[in-house]
């Protein structure tokens, strides 16, 4: 259930371009992201860099959108949304405060976080998330400069790289736990 949350604002973004405005996609993943942040403080959980910066990262879009530039088009908003998800997953990494620790302190017991590999586990899965940001940041960039390039492409990258991470996000701890006895809970909801 936790990697649905984290994940809905981006699957409705995303379904959302297809089929309606970019600001309207914009505003309704900043929307779902705060829904995603009540859940979790009614929970008694804490408020998660990736959900706050992304609510401010899609209201941002959406109100440059409506306010200032409506002509962006589809390929700057991806853009822009890829440019921000990268920021903010790095920026995470370098305040040393990897955004993937809030969910994985949330979902295990206090012995498993206090674990050494715990927090490199966490660094690692924050990276690759962040690698694959850059990667879908790139392919836009390519589809930006030569535009005789079939759409599908960019999407190809996007799809490969995102679903790249998340693979990632549920091999990773289970490989440190055969290799190093670490815990294979370090993200909720992962085998």
């Amino acid at each position: 259930m936790t990697i649905f949350l984290i994940l809905a604002p981006y699957g409705v973004y995303t379904l959302l371009m297809l089929v309606t405005s970019a600001t309207i996609s914009v505003f309704a993943a900043s929307a779902l992201c705060l829904v995603t942040i009540a859940i979790d403080v009614a929970r008694g959980r804490s408020v998660k860099i990736l959900a706050a910066g992304s609510a401010v990262l899609f209201a941002a879009i959406g109100l440059t959108l409506a306010l200032f530039d409506p002509k962006l088009g589809t390929l700057g908003v991806k853009l822009s949304v890829d440019i921000g998800i990268f920021v903010i997953s790095l920026g995470s990494i370098l305040v040393r405060r990897p955004f993937t620790l809030q969910y994985a302190i949330e979902s295990v017991p206090a012995e498993t976080a206090a674990m050494p590999g715990f927090l490199t586990a966490n660094y690692m899965i924050t990276a690759a998330g962040t690698a694959a940001a850059l990667l879908m940041m790139a392919a836009n960039i390519v589809l930006l400069y030569f535009p005789g390039l079939p759409v599908w492409s960019g999407l190809a990258v996007a799809f490969a790289a995102r679903n790249s991470a998340i693979y990632f996000t549920k091999w990773y701890p289970e490989y440190r736990q055969i290799k190093y006895g670490a815990p294979a809970a370090v993200l909720p909801n992962t085998p």
